[in-house]
C-alpha cells in the first residue's frame, strides 16, 4: 500500500514537473517569438493606465502575436515586464515580444526634434510650434504678457528670449515645456556671457546686450562679420549716432512689411525705428546665438562706423561717410548691372 502511494506520489509529481516543463518551454517560445509588424516597423501609442495584460490582448487582436492560453501565465514567469509605461513608442519590425516589451518597460518612447532657427522672431517661433506634430498645444491662447507669466519671467517681452537649438520632446510634452527650456538655455549663455563681457561698453545691463546681439544676428550671415557689426553699432552709440540699421525697421513694420523697404519706410517713426530714434530699440527683435551675443559683448575695436552689403551676404565698412557713399554708389552698380544681365 504504502509503495504504491509513493509510486503515485512520483508519478504525479513527473507529471507536474512535465506540465512545469511545457509551461516553460511555452512561455519561453511566446517571450522569443518574433512579433509580426509591418517591414519599417510601427508606431504604438500605449495609453496612460494600460495594463501589461491589456497590451498583450491588443496585440493579439491586431495579428502581432500569435493567440496562446499561456499568455495569463507569461507575467507570472516575467513579473519584470508587467511593469509598461505610457506613450508613443516606435516598435521595429523583426524583434522579439520580449525584446519590444523592454522598450515600453524601459520608457524608451518616440521624441521628434523642434529647431528654433537664429534670427526667428517671436511671431516665427509660435507660429512654427503650432505646426509641430505630436505637441501638445497649451501657449495658442495665450498672449506674450500670459506667456512670461507662464515662464516666471513677469513683465518680460518675450522677443529674444528663446536660445536658437534643437530640443527634442515626446507627445507628453507641450509647447510650453520647449518654451521653457530654449528660455533658461537664453538665460544660461547670457549670464555666461555678460560674466566675461569687454569693459567700457555702453549697456547698463544683459538686455541691452541682447538686444544689440540680436541686430547683428539679423544684419550678416558671415560669421566672421559678426565683431564688425557690433563695432561699428557700440561705436556709433558711443559717439550718440543713430544705429540706422534696417532690420529694426522691418520689425516695427510687424506684419505690413512685405518683403521690401522703402525710404517712406525708413522715415516712418516707430518705437524700433533706428533712422527717426538714437539708443537701442526697446526690445530684441530676434532670437540671437551665442555667438552674436558674444560679438555684443566683445565688438570689433576697429574705427568703421558706416557698412554696405557687398550684395554677396557680406558686408564693405567703411571708417568715414565720404568712404561709405563710394562703397554705397558701387553696390548699386553693381545692383544696375545685375539686373540688366
Amino acid at each position: 500500500m504504502i509503495r504504491s502511494l509513493f509510486k503515485l506520489l512520483i508519478l504525479a509529481s513527473l507529471v507536474l514537473l512535465a506540465a512545469a516543463v511545457f509551461v516553460f518551454l511555452e512561455l519561453r517560445a511566446l517571450s522569443e517569438q518574433p512579433v509580426q509588424l509591418e517591414p519599417n516597423g510601427v508606431e504604438y501609442e500605449v495609453p496612460p493606465g494600460f495594463s501589461a495584460s491589456q497590451l498583450l490582448r491588443d496585440w493579439q487582436q491586431r495579428g502581432w502575436i500569435t493567440a496562446s492560453p499561456y499568455y495569463r501565465f507569461y507575467f507570472h514567469r516575467y513579473p519584470e515586464q508587467a511593469a509598461i509605461k505610457s506613450g508613443q513608442y516606435h516598435l521595429p519590425a523583426g524583434e522579439s515580444l520580449h525584446s519590444l516589451l523592454q522598450r515600453i518597460i524601459k520608457g524608451d518612447v518616440l521624441s521628434y526634434p523642434f529647431t528654433i532657427i537664429e534670427g526667428w522672431n517671436i511671431y516665427d517661433l509660435r507660429r512654427a510650434l503650432q505646426r509641430a506634430p505630436h505637441l501638445q498645444q497649451q501657449t495658442a491662447a495665450m498672449d506674450d504678457v500670459a506667456l512670461m507669466d507662464a515662464l516666471g519671467s513677469p513683465g518680460l517681452h518675450p522677443e529674444g528670449q528663446f536660445y536658437p537649438e534643437t530640443y527634442r520632446y515626446t507627445a507628453s510634452e507641450s509647447d510650453l515645456d520647449i518654451l521653457r527650456r530654449a528660455h533658461k538655455r537664453l538665460q544660461k549663455e547670457l549670464d555666461e556671457a555678460w560674466q566675461q563681457r569687454q569693459a567700457d561698453l555702453p549697456y547698463q545691463w544683459p538686455y541691452e546686450a541682447l538686444i544689440m546681439a540680436s541686430i547683428v544676428e539679423k544684419e550678416t550671415a558671415v560669421p566672421a562679420e559678426r565683431q564688425q557689426i557690433a563695432g561699428v553699432f557700440v561705436r556709433r552709440l558711443q559717439r550718440g549716432m543713430r544705429l540706422q540699421t534696417d532690420p529694426t525697421v522691418i520689425y516695427g513694420m510687424g506684419q505690413s512689411y512685405d518683403g521690401n523697404i522703402r525710404k517712406k519706410d525708413l522715415r516712418t517713426d516707430t518705437a524700433y525705428n533706428t533712422y527717426t530714434r538714437g539708443g537701442l530699440p526697446p526690445t530684441p527683435i530676434a532670437m540671437p546665438t551665442r555667438a552674436s551675443i558674444d560679438a555684443a559683448l566683445h565688438p570689433d575695436d576697429g574705427e568703421a562706423l558706416y557698412f554696405v552689403a557687398r550684395g554677396d551676404g557680406s558686408h564693405v565698412f567703411s571708417a568715414t561717410l565720404e568712404q561709405h557713399n563710394r562703397a554705397v554708389a558701387d553696390y548699386l552698380k553693381t545692383l544696375r548691372q545685375k539686373r540688366r544681365r
